[in-house]
């Protein structure tokens, strides 16, 4: 979640640092959802719940409002949290069904689908990056779908459900387009994490999912490395890039998640792998290149 501050041309070795090691830790994010005993969709509630004290400490250190809102602000709010909840859920199911990097890339899907909406909005055809970032994908999409299908119809599911956590995501960005200028990024992220935390326990609860874990490691990892350590960097990196670099730093994610998945859980990658990922990665950089341009 970008900051509201305009990019700085002045790349300084902290915030590159930032930018990369924010992309890192929410890479590993897969990783400690499959290691937790706990159900997935539990882990996405631990997650948020885990992380609210210190998101709001934050908020307010800031001084970023986290109340106060009219009702139309509570009820978007509502709205996006419940996207944000079920893009977690639905990611985290997928993470334990397919291969780390895979579930990296379609986790991140939501940058092509916004520039989908963009468009539509704007009721105009797609420049020639654009056009080249809606092939790119489908093109990565049919591949790696295609080599899930391969190793079979549960990896395939797990890439369609990590696919849908992507629009979700989309989704849980447009509900609060047009509320986002009243709002810090840190106060977003606290109060879109309270409002997502419920509905993630309900889930996990209709599932019948074990919510309390044997050990509290993994999912104390999850919540310090994705929605702090993660989080935090890059709200603080983002500020000083253009979405170009941005995308160009996102691209850390699928490899880091490919990486850990290789050397914790034997998932290896052929050459058609890696060329399904380079055409998604390109559309995620060509994304935000047209955000660059908008």
């Amino acid at each position: 979640m970008a900051t509201l501050s305009t990019p700085s041309r002045v790349w300084r070795p902290a915030h590159v640092a930032a930018l990369v090691g924010g992309n890192v830790a929410l890479a590993l994010g897969p990783w400690w959802v499959r290691l937790a005993d706990s159900g997935p969709v539990s882990a996405g509630f631990w997650r948020l719940f885990l992380a609210l004290p210190v998101l709001f400490v934050l908020a307010r250190a800031n001084r970023q409002p986290v109340g106060g809102f009219p009702r139309g602000t509570w009820l978007a709010l509502a709205g996006a949290g419940a996207f944000f909840a079920l893009d977690l859920a639905s990611w985290h199911l997928g993470i334990g069904m397919t291969r780390l990097g895979n579930a990296a890339l379609f986790g991140n899907a939501g940058s092509v689908v916004l520039m989908a909406w963009g468009l539509i909005a704007l009721r105009r055809r797609p420049h020639r990056a654009e056009a080249m970032a809606f092939a790119a994908a489908l093109a990565g999409t049919a591949i790696l779908m295609g080599r899930s299908l391969e190793l079979g119809a549960q990896t395939l599911m797990g890439d369609a459900l990590c696919l849908l956590a992507g629009l979700l995501y989309a989704g849980y960005i447009m509900l609060l387009q047009g509320e986002r200028a009243r709002f810090g990024s840190w106060s977003l992220l606290a109060l879109s994490s309270a409002a997502g935390a419920p509905v993630l326990l309900a889930v996990a609860l209709l599932r019948g999912e074990p919510v309390w874990p044997h050990h509290w490691g993994p999912l104390l990892g999850l919540a310090l490395t994705s929605q702090m350590i993660g989080q935090g960097l890059l709200v603080y990196a983002l500020g000083h890039f253009r979405p170009l670099v941005i995308g160009l730093a996102l691209l850390t994610q699928p490899a880091v998640a490919a990486l850990a998945g290789w050397l914790a859980f034997g998932e290896r990658l052929g050459l058609i792998d890696v060329l399904g990922m380079a055409l998604i990665g390109a559309a995620l950089v060509l994304a935000r290149l047209g955000e660059e341009k908008g």
